[in-house]
């Protein structure tokens, strides 16, 4: 996988368009100057954390005994469920609980943002080739730029597209996340058949 497959399927992952909505209703109740400082701030948290999964997934998994070929078949199967949420969304998926108090760092760093899947395929990342960790760590930074830059704009993009636009997106990247899925499971599964057959 070179760095822009990689940046595009982080950026699918993360699913800004998708999220948008969400990030609007609980930010709603903040006065709009402290709305955008709010943001950047978790906006920030979250690139930290994602930093923090692509350097250290690795060591978790040597710790675990995980090889490549199983990290790569179970990320393509999450990475297909994802995608299948996105084209057929689940009515009251996310929880409205959150108040009207300011958040930090939950909910919008962590799940919306950099949640449990981004996560996994950055370990799954880091998996595949350690040695490229400079070319992850720009797919890393690009998906996050793209998405940072959609939320900051959130209000805009949600008037010129309209909540119609904002379904229609998302799905069609859930098309382009199954086959990126697809494709990341059977590498997975003919890795592992090579591998086999090597012995």
């Amino acid at each position: 996988m070179d760095i822009w497959s990689a940046a595009v399927m982080l950026f699918l992952i993360m699913d800004p368009l998708g999220n948008l909505p969400i990030f609007m209703s609980i930010l709603k109740s903040i006065e709009p100057k402290r709305r955008r400082i709010v943001l950047a701030r978790e906006l920030i948290f979250s690139l930290l954390i994602m930093f923090l999964f692509l350097f250290s997934g690795q060591a978790v998994l040597d710790f675990l005994n995980v090889k490549q070929q199983a990290v790569s078949i179970a990320g393509g199967i999450i990475l297909f469920l994802i995608a299948i949420r996105m084209i057929f969304p689940q009515k009251g998926h996310h929880d409205d609980d959150i108040g009207e108090q300011e958040p930090f760092i939950v909910p919008l760093a962590i799940p919306m943002i950099a949640g449990p899947s981004l996560l996994a395929a950055l370990i799954l990342l880091a998996n595949q080739d350690p040695l490229r960790m400079f070319d992850w760590s720009i797919a890393v930074a690009s998906a996050w730029l793209a998405s940072a830059a959609i939320l900051m704009f959130s209000g805009l993009l949600f008037k010129i597209l309209g909540e119609r636009g904002l379904i229609a997106i998302e799905r069609l990247m859930g098309m382009i996340l199954i086959m990126l899925a697809i494709q990341m499971f059977l590498d997975g599964v003919g890795n592992y058949y090579a591998f086999g057959a090597s012995k």
